[in-house]
């Protein structure tokens, strides 16, 4: 599978994708869309096509009425089709949103990139809000912003709590009061009012990561019942097939005869069991905080999704655990870890 890191510059710990160049660790926003690479524009240019069904000698080339293209200005690469409505966002500009918070001093830059041949770019950085649970379980809070080149995608802005002790992102969702991520599809220009927009829905401030930190201290304090994680397990992977199992155990209840049932642990499929595993080897599985904890059920699912998922070549791990299928996992895990653990 190729790489889908483009470019890539960081600064501080090596990241546990082990992609990038190491750069200076006072670098300001501009100067990391430099040293990543970054620092090419795309516009929308219309394409092109046959006036007739079938080419020959005769046949003119006609500009088509809706159909554009987004092209990389640096190579002319084209990165995606779009429609007469799509509004390009420059890399510039996601890169200035970070300079209204570095320039305060509420976060430092601390990686860069683009993926997919330069169809999405993202800048991650270390904001200042970070804690720690029992055992030394130390959480770190980062911004993460997406900027895709392809059409469809919206520009993304979202909190990303990482965990020290095995590098797992958590991805989270708010529960109440406001909202872990903005998102803008490309209808507009990312201006200086949608950036205030961005900050006054994110908050970027103390009550995000605290709610955030709320959650986790619950999941660190609230033991959990080795059937009931499987469960959880199940619920995060196998939906169906718990919801059959939940059913059964009903029936059975009311007296009632159905066939024999496999235990659970043998219905699940190969990631489920990767993550039964990884409760107990997992980086921090002996942590106070994580011990037979909802908290560590949580981190066996976010370290099976970014570091034991069989591929995966770095690069489509990264995008994966920041913008993928293993994010949105990982976000449903969190709630559903919420919910066990407030039934406990």
């Amino acid at each position: 599978m190729a790489h889908l890191v483009e470019t890539m510059a960081w600064t501080g710990d090596k990241p546990w994708h082990g992609l990038g160049v190491e750069v200076s660790n006072d670098l300001t926003p501009l100067e990391m869309q430099e040293a990543a690479q970054l620092n090419w524009t795309v516009s929308k240019r219309p394409s092109y096509t046959l006036d007739a069904p079938e080419w020959s000698e005769d046949v003119g080339i006609i500009q088509a009425d809706s159909t554009f293209h987004i092209v990389r200005d640096s190579d002319n690469r084209i990165l995606s089709h779009c429609g007469r409505d799509y509004i390009p966002i420059q890399n510039e500009d996601v890169f200035k949103f970070f300079k209204r918070f570095t320039e305060a001093g509420h976060m430092t830059m601390e990686t860069a990139g683009s993926l997919k041949d330069g169809g999405e770019v993202w800048g991650l950085a270390k904001i200042s809000e970070d804690f720690e649970l029992a055992g030394g379980d130390e959480i770190k809070g980062y911004l993460l912003i997406n900027q895709p080149h392809i059409v469809g995608r919206s520009l993304t802005i979202k909190l990303t709590p990482i965990r020290v002790v095995c590098n797992n992102t958590l991805t989270f969702a708010l529960q109440q009061g406001g909202t872990a991520s903005f998102r803008m599809p490309h209808v507009r220009e990312f201006g200086d009012d949608v950036m205030k927009t961005a900050e006054e829905a994110l908050g970027l401030s103390a009550e995000r990561m605290t709610e955030f930190r709320n959650a986790a201290t619950l999941l660190s304090k609230k033991k959990a019942k080795h059937s009931n994680v499987l469960e959880f397990i199940g619920e995060v992977y196998q939906p169906d097939m718990i919801a059959e199992y939940r059913r059964n155990l009903e029936l059975k209840a009311q007296g009632k005869k159905i066939g024999e049932e496999s235990p659970l642990i043998d219905q699940f499929n190969s990631y489920p069991k990767l993550v039964v595993e990884a409760l107990e080897r997992q980086p921090g599985a002996n942590l106070a905080s994580s011990k037979g904890t909802w908290w560590g059920a949580l981190n066996a699912v976010t370290y099976v999704e970014d570091h034991l998922r069989e591929s995966q070549e770095a690069g489509n791990a990264l995008h994966s655990a920041w913008f993928g299928v293993s994010a949105n996992r990982k976000a449903k895990a969190l709630n559903l870890a919420v919910k066990y653990a407030e039934a406990a």
